[in-house]
């Protein structure tokens, strides 16, 4: 008898491990954040057109560099432990790791050097908050969240163990803070889901 559990039989008020994470199967997908499971929508046309732009301008700048990028999905293990004990694995819709060591076939085992999520209306203020705190305490140095509907970009910058936030929307140019010499064009990316 298989130890898999299907993902619509999840207790989503349940505690979970990686572990348990690895054994869960079916067409859903989930995130788990301090051991709770949160489903993931399935993205939106915006969303996709945006994820494609953003991966296209990181995967061209990037050509030929030590930092590699990923797109979701892709699980992260924020704080891995050997025996797979650990409790939060989320996956970010970009990401950059310049660190070859966090990568084994499966994940990404450590925080990433750059996380960018893009909302949708299902992600709660409470889910955000929750990834906010944890990408902080794991060392994430840039973290982005982009609203597609409100056309703007929150870029957080980790310094001193805090972030440094800042605002960018309409047709303002985004500094990549971890790769210094790229850009993002935001009138650019808006332009893909117009």
């Amino acid at each position: 008898m298989s130890d898999a559990l299907k993902t619509d039989e999840i207790d989503e008020n349940g505690r979970y491990t990686y572990a348990d994470y690895l054994k869960w199967e079916g067409p859903q997908r989930y995130q788990l954040i301090n051991g709770e499971a949160y489903q993931m929508a399935s993205p939106s046309v915006a969303h996709q057109a945006l994820l494609m732009g953003l991966s296209l301008n990181f995967g061209n700048w990037l050509a030929g560099k030590p930092c590699k990028v990923f797109a979701a999905p892709l699980d992260v293990r924020l704080f891995p432990k050997k025996d797979k004990s650990d409790n939060t694995v989320v996956q970010p819709d970009l990401l950059v790791v310049c660190d070859n060591s966090k990568l084994d076939k499966d994940s990404v085992n450590g925080p990433p050097d750059l996380v960018i999520e893009i909302v949708s209306p299902t992600n709660t203020h409470s889910e955000l908050f929750l990834k906010f705190q944890y990408y902080l305490k794991a060392g994430v140095r840039e973290y982005w969240v982009i609203d597609p509907d409100k056309k703007m970009v929150q870029v957080h910058i980790y310094e001193n163990g805090h972030y440094i936030s800042a605002l960018y929307s309409d047709s303002e140019v985004i500094p990549v803070n971890i790769l210094s010499g790229l850009e993002i064009k935001l009138e650019n990316l808006w332009n893909r889901i117009a």
